[in-house]
């Protein structure tokens, strides 16, 4: 030890240049931590007595920006908790980002009102909040981005965050956090935390919300613990009938039905429908059910597909467990099945919203794709698609992947009817466009297929295969026929909404109804 100390430091060439390269290491004055682990972990673990108290460490100031994530959906605690803590502290002017905001965030329109909260920057808006900024509730207009352009605007700076708060179903002492637990994993979950990577990541500071506290180390993890400053034990974190509330059920709908199964025809006739191919389809209704009718076609050729990406159900996981998928990317799990078989199955791999669908690189799983099967409030007969304004002008909705998806996949399919009741799907023009025209290839109706005059390549496919196609122009007209025009929407002059595409660009703009 007495050698090392006894070194020349300016005899090493080019020692003023290293930088972070220090003197000699003074070995004979080392002494050994002699502390309990339970000192350690008493004295050195990032968990705080209160959010009040992790708020005031992260030195949150007024018109500042917090952030959070949706992977709670209807059963979300945490944004009313902290916007309530906040309000209480007495914070004005903030910039609420979070990645998706739904019904149960109703209790922000007094924080609104109140002065708390300044502007809103996310993916989606639902129920009375929504209802109440379509009417005019905040003085600047919400920006709603995909997720892949949320995630590129954080890793680029453009979205600038300054404390993230994130909840987590589970969570060690030194912010370990994952959406299920190995330890103890009776409570509350919701499988993967991919939207909250990027939070973590990049805000200046993050504090982890949990009501399970597990021991070192939580592992797998979702967040690593470099990524969490400060974390904070509450009672309850969510609603386990709002956040998984059972197994994703398939459609009885006939009409949706008939959708699927012409959806899965259309993924077939497309030449994509090989071993090795990849693809991601929607949540609920038709474009749930292609999956079920994908499974009996890859069975009836003997292939397997390489990878689903995207929003995983547990209709995917089957799929998975029956050696149908190779691997699953998993950015959100929206049933038990999806949470339980991320825990289990070595294949199912959680990942960052950064790697689904940021159009920073070209690495991004989204352009991996062969095939996308998505849904729509309605479309146009340019091909551009609206998911987030209902026919009232009502925001109902979010972007979620779907821009994201419809550009990087090799095939992107749209699933709408023609019609909702006397609603019409099929117009002349969208409320709002979210997906661009140039980047859907194929609609499907209940009516049969119209494809996109950009891709006469499946034009031909299909007409080969058999499927019955329409011009865009002739369903509308369809439309027109059934429901008939209804009366425009009247709006004022106020902007309610920015639509942006992936790459921050915008792309529509929503107006306050009169």
């Amino acid at each position: 030890m007495s050698g090392v100390n006894k070194i020349d430091i300016q005899k090493i060439p080019g020692i003023n240049d290293m930088h972070g390269v220090k003197g000699a290491f003074d070995l004979a004055a080392l002494e050994k931590d002699t502390s309990t682990l339970a000192q350690r972990e008493k004295t050195h673990n990032k968990i705080v007595a209160s959010l009040e108290e992790a708020i005031r460490l992260t030195g949150l100031k007024d018109s500042m920006t917090i952030s959070f994530h949706h992977h709670f959906r209807g059963g979300d605690y945490i944004v009313n908790m902290v916007v309530d803590k906040l309000a209480e502290m007495g914070f004005k002017n903030l910039v609420l980002a979070a990645s998706s905001l739904t019904d149960c965030h109703a209790p922000l329109i007094k924080h609104i009102e109140n002065g708390v909260i300044r502007h809103i920057e996310t993916s989606g808006l639902r129920g009375k909040l929504a209802d109440a900024i379509s009417h005019g509730l905040m003085d600047m207009p919400v920006v709603f981005r995909s997720h892949g352009g949320r995630a590129y605007a954080i890793e680029s700076g453009a979205l600038q965050i300054d404390v993230a708060f994130l909840g987590a179903p589970s969570c060690d002492p030194f912010g370990n956090a994952n959406g299920y637990s190995r330890d103890n994993d009776d409570g509350v979950k919701c499988g993967s935390m991919g939207y909250a990577k990027c939070d973590a990541q990049y805000a200046k500071k993050t504090v982890i919300i949990t009501n399970n506290i597990v021991s070192f180390p939580n592992v797998p993890f979702g967040i690593p613990e470099s990524d969490v400053d400060y974390i904070v034990e509450v009672d309850e974190i969510g609603d386990p009938a709002g956040i998984m509330s059972g197994a994703t059920r398939f459609t009885t709908n006939p009409k949706e039905l008939v959708m699927a199964e012409m959806a899965a025809d259309v993924v077939e006739a497309s030449g994509r429908l090989v071993e090795g191919f990849s693809f991601q389809t929607g949540t609920g209704g038709a474009s749930l059910a292609v999956t079920r009718f994908l499974r009996e076609k890859m069975k009836a050729k003997g292939i397997t597909a390489s990878f689903a990406l995207g929003g995983i159900t547990g209709s995917i996981v089957d799929l998975h467990e029956e050696g149908l998928i190779k691997k699953l990317l998993d950015v959100q799990g929206f049933d038990l099945r999806a949470a339980d078989s991320l825990k289990n199955n070595r294949f199912h791999h959680q990942i960052s919203a950064e790697y689904y669908a940021s159009p920073k690189g070209d690495g991004a799983a989204v352009n991996q794709l062969d095939v996308v099967v998505l849904s729509a409030l309605e479309a146009d007969v340019d091909f551009n698609v609206n998911v987030l304004t209902g026919n009232d002008g009502v925001i109902r909705g979010a972007i979620g992947g779907h821009q994201d998806t419809a550009y990087g996949a090799s095939v992107s399919i749209v699933v709408c009817p023609l019609t909702r009741g006397r609603i019409p799907c099929i117009v002349d023009r969208v409320g709002a466009i979210v997906t661009p025209g140039k980047t859907v290839d194929v609609i499907v109706t209940e009516h049969g297929v119209a494809v996109n005059p950009l891709r006469p390549d499946l034009k031909e496919k299909f007409t080969a295969a058999g499927i019955l196609l329409h011009p865009i122009e002739e369903l509308q007209e369809r439309v027109d026929a059934l429901v008939g025009k209804p009366d425009p929407v009247e709006y004022t002059d106020k902007i309610v909404g920015i639509v942006t595409y992936r790459d921050g660009s915008i792309i529509d703009l929503i107006y306050q109804i009169k």
